[in-house]
């Protein structure tokens, strides 16, 4: 029998066994973690591979620590538990065992993005106070940074050259139809959306402009029926028969059941990124908060300015 080497052995291994020890089941245990269950699955698989020995019995009620398994996540507790240990003290060192971070975002951000994000950071950062600042489009998010209210802003792109920003995620706009009558086609025509009474945002809504401009370009003639604010008014209005809508996805979410939904006969997407004041000192709480959205759309590393 080969010898162990310890250092094959990996914390996500000691994270995957610790969390279906605690929840009972590989399934919930890859919900906590935000993983697949194939992911949990595989990490605990390869985990027993290194040691040699079996840790779980699964079974259709479940999994069950074997008798040394028992006597590993043990020491796997205590193993996360340093960690959690190194992480404090290197916080305290940066200075994020306090303090606060300002986030001016719009709506479709706030509803469908910042949740997930916030809940991560505030795990790993109990002590800093989380602010959020709506603002109805990515105009007001970039004046409110510009004032200094906010720290963080969640805009589009390309923004202005005073703002450092990363893409966080391309959002497609999509043909809002109602229920009936039922389209047999997979794709809508200018043709037969221009059959429809328009349901748009007001033009003073930022997004509309990029949206007037797609159609004008493809010479849709822009005939709008009613002009409505919210978004969730825009799509019941669908859901009523009143007319079509075109929105970005993330501001339609979430559908109703029935509603029909296309792409554009010419597709149009809005980018949206998050951004940071340049030139700017910023703490630690902010670049802790970008860090804690690396794992959100297509954020990287790489500035787009």
């Amino acid at each position: 029998m080969s010898e162990i080497n310890p250092y094959k052995l990996k914390i996500s291994q000691m994270r995957a066994l610790v969390a279906v020890a605690d929840y009972g089941n590989f399934s919930e245990a890859a919900l906590q973690l935000d993983l697949s269950q194939s992911a949990v699955s595989h990490a605990i698989a390869s985990l027993e591979d290194e040691l040699g020995v079996l840790l779980l019995i699964r079974g259709r009620q479940g999994a069950q620590l074997t008798p040394v398994g028992e006597r590993v996540i043990t020491q796997a507790r205590q193993v996360l538990c340093l960690l959690e240990g190194i992480v404090k003290e290197a916080n305290l060192e940066k200075g994020l065992n306090g303090g606060s971070v300002r986030i001016a975002t719009f709506r479709s951000v706030a509803t469908h993005i910042l949740p997930v994000v916030i809940a991560r950071f505030r795990h790993s950062f109990p002590q800093i106070a989380v602010t959020i600042i709506e603002h109805l489009d990515h105009a007001g998010v970039e004046q409110a940074m510009h004032d200094g209210r906010a720290d963080i802003g969640f805009t589009l792109l390309p923004a202005s050259e005073e703002f450092e920003t990363w893409e966080l995620l391309k959002d497609e706009y999509v043909v809002l139809l109602p229920p009936t009558p039922r389209l047999r086609k997979t794709q809508v025509t200018w043709e037969r959306l221009e059959s429809y009474p328009l349901i748009l945002p007001s033009p003073t809504d930022a997004f509309y402009i990029q949206l007037h401009n797609h159609l004008h370009t493809w010479g849709f003639p822009l005939k709008v029926a009613y002009e409505v604010n919210e978004d969730s008014t825009i799509v019941s209005m669908v859901v009523q028969g009143l007319g079509a809508a075109i929105l970005p996805r993330l501001a339609a979410e979430p559908l109703p059941a029935g509603v029909q939904v296309y792409s554009l006969p010419v597709p149009l997407e809005r980018v949206i990124g998050v951004a940071i004041l340049s030139n700017v000192l910023h703490t630690p709480a902010v670049f802790a908060f970008l860090d804690a959205l690396r794992n959100v759309g297509q954020f990287s590393d790489k500035a787009a300015v």
